[in-house]
């Protein structure tokens, strides 16, 4: 089923590469947009998907999702990288899950820009254009650290920033993309170590979970409670390499933590 989903991914990424961004309209939250790209991207998602598994559920970032059951199901983000996008920035990817029983059994990020296909399927290992993939062993103080700023939650901004003066201070440098669904790919195949983000939704992360863990790396949820009661919530995500896992967590959960007492 890879070939079939890597195709349908080729297929509807071609709105992306050859349309300028049109119809830009803002969603809820600061700085959060929708294109038409974004919406063509998904019908074509969504109608490839439903007909490669008839009886499947697509549950993607622009439409009105029902609650997650144990249907088959599929995650999806047309566009990860919508400001990147719009600016003519070519950092952006497709993003496409694959859940059954609320777990996810396959993982899938494409880089149009770069021509580059991740794949994950639980249990067989983590893939870049067919060629096995791991996470970094660099050690702590020479890590590389993605973020996210999670601009749609002005709430979260000051708090981020408080996590990455701490690490930044402590590690090699700092990176932000704008792409969390690529951030969590180049993660896995090493060239990042760690990467945290205070609010990401599922569609950003359902399949780049995957790529992590089955590249090696450790996943976590700082905020496991919200989601388990409610797929659709923002997640607190933190991930790293093995070797950077354990200091960076500390940081990065300590900082979450200070914010969620304060916010009550």
């Amino acid at each position: 089923m890879r070939q079939q989903i890597e195709a349908i991914m080729r297929n509807a990424s071609r709105i992306m590469m050859e349309k300028a961004p049109r119809n830009i309209e803002s969603k809820e939250g600061h700085a959060n947009f929708v294109t038409e790209a974004d919406l063509r991207t998904q019908e074509l998602l969504q109608e490839g998907l439903l007909k490669l598994l008839p009886g499947s559920v697509v549950f993607g970032e622009e439409k009105d999702n029902q609650p997650l059951t144990d249907a088959p199901t599929w995650v999806v983000d047309p566009i990860d990288g919508t400001l990147n996008y719009i600016h003519g920035l070519a950092h952006s990817a497709v993003s496409v899950a694959f859940l059954e029983g609320k777990k996810a059994l396959q993982g899938y990020v494409f880089n149009p820009f770069r021509d580059e296909f991740f794949a994950a399927e639980a249990g067989k290992g983590a893939f870049l254009n067919g060629e096995r993939i791991r996470v970094s062993d660099t050690p702590f103080e020479r890590a590389l650290v993605f973020y996210g700023s999670s601009p749609y939650k002005a709430s979260l901004v000051d708090a981020t920033f408080r996590a990455v003066s701490r690490l930044m201070k402590q590690t090699a440098d700092i990176r932000r993309l704008g792409a969390a669904a690529l951030d969590l790919a180049y993660m896995a195949c090493g060239r990042a170590d760690i990467f945290f983000e205070y609010s990401l939704a599922p569609w950003d992360y359902a399949a780049g979970q995957l790529l992590i863990e089955e590249a090696g790396g450790v996943f976590e949820l700082l905020n496991p409670e919200v989601v388990t009661a409610d797929f659709k919530q923002s997640a607190a995500v933190f991930t790293a390499s093995p070797a950077c896992a354990a200091p960076g967590l500390d940081i990065v959960k300590e900082v979450y933590q200070a914010w969620a007492a304060d916010s009550r």
